[in-house]
């Protein structure tokens, strides 16, 4: 019998069974679950923190964190279409209740500063990982995010030296908040 012209080929799939190009290293795919659920509890922060300034009719600084919810959640989202484009199954873990009491605004933006700095030293080990791993996929992915998040770090910085300039005094926060409730939260540019 004649063999068929056709080459079947063997093509290698992830765990529900969806083709993939390149395996993922187990300690770099458990990594990124962990970041996707880093993303989704950074997204459930902002949240409490964007109903504490809303409880205290300072609308300009609800906006601005209502949206930083929404980008935290777009992030993990990208996790999970990354996941899913290469073959693996995206797990959803369980979320910590997030804090909701704080003192003041400076006592938020210090939190925040921080939630950024984490999110990026995680971005920054998940690379590393990819790299060790030869999973130049990876490295391409996460490059924008990296790039990103520094720039995040940035705008923290600065609205956290704007409130401690401000020095708790309503008119200044007030302006500051005006100012959030135009768009306007970007650190000054020298370029």
């Amino acid at each position: 019998m004649e063999q068929s012209n056709i080459a079947t080929h063997a093509v290698a799939t992830g765990p529900a069974g969806r083709a993939m190009a390149q395996p993922m290293d187990a300690s770099l795919l458990e990594g990124l679950q962990q970041h996707l659920t880093m993303e989704r509890q950074a997204s459930a922060t902002y949240w409490a923190m964007a109903i504490w300034f809303g409880e205290r009719e300072l609308r300009g600084f609800c906006e601005y964190l209502k949206g930083e919810a929404g980008n935290e959640q777009q992030h993990a989202a990208q996790l999970a279409d990354y996941l899913l484009a290469r073959g693996q199954t995206v797990s959803l873990e369980a979320l910590a209740a997030p804090r909701q009491q704080w003192r003041n605004a400076e006592e938020i933006f210090a939190a925040i500063f921080q939630l950024e700095a984490d999110v990026t030293s995680s971005l920054q080990q998940l690379y590393v990982m990819a790299e060790r791993a030869s999973d130049v996929r990876s490295t391409v992915f996460l490059d924008p995010m990296v790039q990103g998040q520094i720039a995040s770090e940035h705008e923290a910085a600065h609205l956290l030296g704007r409130i401690r300039f401000a020095q708790a005094n309503p008119a200044a926060m007030l302006v500051i908040d005006g100012e959030l409730s135009e768009g306007k939260h970007a650190p000054a540019s020298l370029a």
